[in-house]
């Protein structure tokens, strides 16, 4: 195993998991901001110098994602929390189905890789968007928690993150639906 400079980005993504924590716990929205950029700024240099410098690994395929989803989880959670967010905080419902989405792909897709061997599963377009929507969302919920003008942004952007990840999720359950046909008919004993 080699840590490679993007893998080492990676590492220090999931290192500012606590320490982003933290600063929304002892009400820092500048901090935390501060620690969301820099976290955004390691994702995109990761992959940027994986690509450029060609040093993908399957390390860095796993370290990646698990980076970006423990990151968003742990923001979604502490600014569900009202008493650590004076400003706008996100309801509990939208953090509830950004997390069950993305338990319920996991789960889906070992279920697929265990029964019918399906090892890719690429996002989608509005899996993407969705993950976009996420972010811009924290951001304003950050930004909202100090200028208070920016409420009403942060919480049109909480709902439409609600609205993206329903759709998207359920995009998903239909590809899965679709893979798990196509696979187990191609599977099929023939008569």
């Amino acid at each position: 195993m080699t840590l490679t400079l993007p893998n080492l980005l990676s590492v220090l993504r999931l290192g500012l998991v606590p320490v982003f924590i933290i600063a929304v716990v002892n009400g820092r929205p500048v901090s935390a901001l501060a620690i969301m950029a820099l976290a955004g700024l390691t994702d995109a240099l990761d992959g940027f110098i994986a690509r450029y410098l060609r040093q993908q690994s399957l390390l860095g395929s796993y370290l990646d994602p698990i980076a970006d989803k423990l990151l968003m989880t742990a923001a979604y959670v502490v600014l569900a929390i009202p008493s650590l967010n004076p400003g706008v905080s996100i309801p509990v419902w939208v953090t509830v189905i950004v997390i069950a989405r993305d338990v319920i792909i996991l789960g889906l897709a070992l279920v697929l890789y265990l029964t019918v061997g399906v090892r890719r599963f690429p996002p989608t377009w509005l899996s993407k968007l969705n993950t976009v929507a996420q972010v811009v969302a924290v951001l304003l919920v950050l930004v909202a928690g100090i200028w208070p003008f920016m409420a009403m942004a942060a919480r049109v952007s909480v709902y439409s993150v609600a609205f993206l990840t329903a759709v998207s999720g359920l995009q998903y359950g239909a590809r899965i639906a679709k893979i798990s046909g196509e696979e187990g008919s191609s599977q099929a004993p023939s008569k």
